[in-house]
């Protein structure tokens, strides 16, 4: 077998595998891994690689799921369907449309695969919905002997307690069980608003609305909010122009051309930001996915921590106070998502209400000071890093902010003793496998 270099989206993960493989089924997704056990080698599998951390690094084999992402099976009686791992998100938003069905709740990106997704914790924003991973019913799993799990809340619950958000770190998953309701509109209004103007009516703008977010643009007091809602209104959806005019041209050309000038020359951005017209405003109702996904052409490196919702103000203004104190330039918005607690040991919003707080630079742009000071605002708050997304804790400071971590843990060392799906970037962040 020849050595290959893979490398993620953001182009800063990079590892040389023994070899790549992209199974069509579940039997070659087996021997894949079982061959791998054979051989004393490590086994990880990769979707879009849209994770900008080191998850799915690995110097052993790497599993391509780009041929093992189709529909399975749809129960209409109980509205679930069950998908083979590697069907990336658009793809399923399309298949669930057709059959009358949708996801509840997304984020903004819908290239990642529906395994990669769950595994790391992706989520949208919406008070009373929790994550992807709450949407999942039941999962099968390969563990690292080989052998197959099915797994529910009724059978082997404590594997599927873990695995709905694993990192990977249990086993290889088959395929993913989904609950998905009646397809449903949204009615979008996006507007600009002033950003102490969004912060004094927060309380009203997330509990007056399904789904509430904010960017805020750093160097001016501007914020974009976004507040869809379900609706029984005929669809009014934006025009092909509009489309193109908002999601392409100002969100990507535009956006790009002002990142490649920060990054070249960043002293014109303060005062360039300070004579732009904050966003437009839009008001539309189209079909659930269509509202939730944006399409996203810029590349860049993401840092995103959970926090306690009511803490969401105060950590959001400290982020503000040390920009404007540090004199960085910040192109990217600053972007603020709330979601439902859950039951999952290592979801970020475990256990309470959650308030997310994201910051991103331009891909190439330096961005250790920018992410490590705010990794310790958040840490002040007991933040929790996305599991997808860049940070700097280990699993020495995790394990404190995570309830059930001793519960997680046990499940790794049962399904994965030998450590067959562990890398670097894993055992800093979940330790070694407990007698492994």
């Amino acid at each position: 077998m020849t050595q290959v270099l893979w490398r993620n989206w953001a182009r800063n993960q990079q590892s040389a595998p023994i070899s790549i493989e992209r199974p069509a089924t579940e039997e070659e997704l087996v021997d894949i891994v079982r061959r791998a056990a054979a051989s004393g080698q490590r086994v990880k599998a990769v979707g879009s690689g849209h994770s900008f951390t080191g998850v799915a690094l690995t110097d052993g084999r790497l599993i391509a799921l780009d041929r093992y992402s189709r529909i399975v099976s749809s129960d209409p009686s109980r509205s679930t369907v069950t998908v083979q791992a590697g069907i990336p998100l658009h793809r399923l938003n399309v298949e669930l449309h057709v059959r009358s069905l949708a996801l509840e709740n997304l984020g903004d990106i819908a290239y990642q695969t529906i395994a990669g997704a769950i595994s790391t914790g992706t989520h949208g924003t919406g008070r009373l919905l929790g994550g992807l991973a709450t949407q999942v019913t039941g999962l099968r799993l390969i563990a690292g002997d080989g052998s197959l799990i099915d797994c529910s809340a009724d059978i082997e619950p404590a594997v599927f307690h873990a695995a709905r958000v694993g990192l990977g770190a249990l086993g290889i998953i088959s395929t993913v069980t989904l609950r998905c309701p009646p397809a449903f509109n949204l009615h979008a209004i996006e507007a600009p608003m002033p950003i102490d103007t969004v912060l004094g009516s927060l309380d009203e703008l997330v509990t007056g609305n399904d789904h509430f977010e904010f960017f805020w643009f750093p160097h001016t007091g501007w914020a974009l909010t976004k507040r869809n809602n379900r609706t029984d209104r005929p669809l009014s959806p934006r025009s092909r122009w509009q489309e193109f005019r908002d999601d392409i041209l100002v969100n990507n050309v535009a956006f790009g051309a002002l990142c490649r000038l920060g990054r070249w020359r960043p002293s014109l951005i303060p005062p360039l930001l300070a004579r732009v017209s904050p966003p437009g405003a839009a008001e539309y109702v189209d079909v659930s996915h269509k509202v939730f996904v944006s399409p996203r052409l810029v590349r860049f490196y993401e840092m995103e921590y959970a926090i306690p919702q009511e803490a969401a103000i105060e950590a959001f203004n400290e982020i503000r106070r040390y920009i404007d104190r540090s004199r960085l330039v910040i192109t990217f918005p600053v972007e603020v998502r709330f979601a439902a607690g859950d039951d999952i040991p290592l979801s970020m919003a475990y256990g309470r209400d959650t308030c997310y707080i994201a910051v991103h630079v331009y891909q190439g742009t330096h961005y250790q000071q920018y992410f490590e000071a705010v990794e310790q605002i958040m840490s002040g708050y007991g933040g929790r890093p996305h599991w997808g997304k860049l940070h700097f804790q280990t699993a020495e400071t995790l394990a404190p902010r995570y309830p059930e971590w001793d519960r997680f843990q046990a499940v790794r060392a049962r399904l994965d003793p030998a450590g067959r799906f562990s890398n670097p970037h894993l055992e800093r962040v979940l330790g070694p496998v407990a007698g492994g």
